[in-house]
């Protein structure tokens, strides 16, 4: 322990609030609450044993930051805002965006339809799902619709409304048509009661009339439609399969069960929805709080915030502060620490899934280890590096004949491309075919950025820059690095045919053990930066050999471009054209005329209307 740390101890309060944890640059790495800060945060730095996963970030930590809060409700609210904002290493951290699909039905509409949402809303509208795990939301909604008369359309239909006409749908026999009154609002609900009533998982309803239609439809020797039914009635078959013995239909539970070894967990979420086992979903979670429960405690607040909550929670572990997640999500739920029967079942079902799960995530972690961290760190030993080649750039060059020329810089941090850090120069001052000159450009384009601090993509400065080259290639650019930066960024270059390494000033390459995981990382990096390159010199050439020299004509955009091919067929012809003939173009101003022909006539007499 530090002293910056040691001193932070004693001024602690007891009241409740948020802390958070930073690294020695400066990173936050970890984001807690706690009723009583000095006592939470405290324990962290007490000499007593703690699970590997704590120690790691204990060891990691330089200083720590606290907020006051008013209340303990605040301090949780005021940490999930601090997780989402600075997604700290030892946090759960559950990304938006992958919801899984549900079906929500607006009963505040006259006539609801169907719709596929991916985030549940408090909006009063009734949500069924999620669905995942081959079970298809929109598959079931195409089910619903080939049994009940429920409108697809998006039309905003109210009392007043009337449309025109029905559409095809009505004719099919696949829409009671509201939109023309052809069913009244009464008769409508009783429709989507029937649909709520099978979504909740009575389904025998649904089945019988799809069964009979299918039925109808073969005599009829409609064999697509009937061949369609068919198809809807396994979809109904899979959601029977998945029905819990002995547990009612109108039951909807989420059942959490949190499984580690010490170092690595995981949270697996087991979902029951009308009594049936919607599917289970599990979650690798690294998470330095000192208590289990209190670490799936984080992640139900995290996944709720994105997830319909239901009334009834099976969790492997006592919550603690139960109150407290209720009040946080205004909602009276059931919570079940200690099941019994089926609930017990269910909880075993999700502690095995976990079990299962880790035993395989571990064997993944190790080989994306390997290939990432674990490679940089043995590239830093092989090559003998100063630094720890966190932030790796690479430099490549891609031109047919010296022609459109550009140069890729792609960017690895641990190990791993970093896309949005990628950037691409267009070679400007360079005259044909260099390699060495267009390479000196970009990198003295790229440092110069760096020295000034003022582009925020540019800012970040490398651990290692490599250039795809040989000898040639490095010394050109090292002249290059030594004259922008003042600072330690280490260079080589690696040379494709029998992959040598090369060093500033040193003619004797490296040569690593061929099939290794460092030298598997620099080709991974040089082929990107070859791909990358290659990719924008193939774009540049594609919109260059597309675009009309028309559009370099002062005055002359796109519009004007169509209305000179539709008079002359191409710009050839535009070309040849006299001023008079461009004259007669409408649309064109006269001023237009004199630039187009003036344009094509440089080395000629040049039209002036004086």
């Amino acid at each position: 322990m530090n002293v910056k740390i040691k001193d932070k101890l004693k001024l602690l309060t007891t009241k409740p609030g948020v802390y958070i944890m930073k690294d020695k640059d400066g990173i936050v790495i970890y984001v807690g609450k706690a009723k009583n800060l000095k006592n939470r945060v405290s324990q962290y730095f007490r000499n007593s044993p703690k699970a590997s996963k704590v120690q790691a970030m204990v060891d990691n930590v330089d200083e720590f930051d606290y907020f006051i809060t008013a209340s303990e409700m605040d301090a949780l609210a005021l940490e999930s805002n601090l997780i989402k904002k600075h997604q700290p290493f030892y946090n759960i951290l559950l990304k938006d965006g992958k919801q899984f699909p549900y079906i929500k039905i607006d009963l505040k509409q006259p006539f609801p339809r169907l719709e596929i949402v991916r985030k549940v809303k408090k909006d009063g509208a009734k949500y069924f799902g999620p669905y995942f795990a081959g079970l298809d939301a929109r598959e079931i909604v195409k089910t619903i619709n080939s049994a009940f008369k429920i409108r697809t359309c998006t039309l905003k239909i109210t009392e007043t409304s009337m449309a025109k006409r029905e559409c095809l749908n009505y004719s099919m026999g696949l829409c009671s048509a509201p939109c023309t009154k052809k069913i009244s609002q009464d008769d409508y609900k009783k429709e989507i009661n029937k649909i709520i009533n099978f979504l909740n998982g009575n389904d025998e309803e649904i089945e019988e009339i799809l069964h009979n239609k299918m039925i109808l439809a073969s005599e009829n020797e409609n064999f697509e439609q009937a061949i369609l039914l068919r198809d809807r009635l396994k979809m109904i078959y899979k959601l029977k399969q998945r029905v819990v013995a002995n547990l009612p239909k109108n039951i909807d539970k989420d059942v959490f069960s949190y499984y580690t070894n010490g170092l690595s967990g995981v949270i697996c979420v087991l979902i029951v929805r009308g009594g049936k086992i919607m599917g289970v979903i599990n979650y690798p979670c690294l998470d330095a709080e000192l208590e289990e429960n209190q670490t799936l405690f984080n992640f139900i607040i995290q996944y709720y915030q994105n997830n319909f909550i239901t009334n009834e929670i099976i969790a492997s572990h006592e919550l603690p502060d139960q109150e407290l997640l209720q009040n946080f999500f205004n909602k009276k739920i059931n919570i079940i620490s200690n099941p019994h029967g089926i609930n017990k079942k269910l909880l075993d079902m999700a502690t095995e899934n976990a079990k299962e799960y880790l035993e395989k995530h571990i064997e993944k972690e190790k080989i994306k280890y390997n290939n990432t961290l674990g490679a940089i760190k043995s590239l830093k030993e092989k090559l003998g590096l100063k630094n720890l080649p966190k932030r790796m750039e690479c430099y490549d060059i891609s031109n047919i004949s010296g022609t459109n020329k550009v140069c890729s810089m792609v960017v690895f941090k641990n190990g791993e491309p970093s896309k949005k850090d990628y950037r691409k120069f267009k070679i400007k001052t360079v005259k044909g075919s260099n390699d060495f000159a267009s390479l000196q450009e970009a990198l003295t384009r790229r440092l110069l950025r760096l020295k000034e601090g003022k582009l925020e993509s540019f800012k970040e400065k490398p651990d290692l820059i490599i250039i795809d080259g040989g000898k040639g290639q490095l010394s050109s650019t090292y002249e290059i690095m030594k004259e922008y930066t003042t600072d330690s960024i280490e260079m080589i270059s690696l040379a494709k045919r029998i992959e040598e390494v090369f060093f500033p000033n040193n003619p004797i390459p490296t040569l690593l053990k061929p099939g290794s995981v460092e030298l598997r990382l620099l080709q991974r990096i040089r082929d990107e930066a070859h791909r990358f390159a290659i990719t924008y010199h193939r774009n540049i050439r594609i919109k260059r050999q597309t675009e009309s020299e028309l559009e370099n004509i002062v005055g002359i955009g796109p519009k004007k471009r169509d209305l000179l091919l539709n008079a002359f067929g191409s710009s050839e012809n535009v070309a040849k054209a006299s001023f008079d003939e461009l004259n007669t173009v409408k649309g064109l101003s006269v001023k237009d005329c004199e630039n187009i022909f003036n344009y094509f006539n440089k080395n000629r007499n040049v039209y002036t209307n004086e």
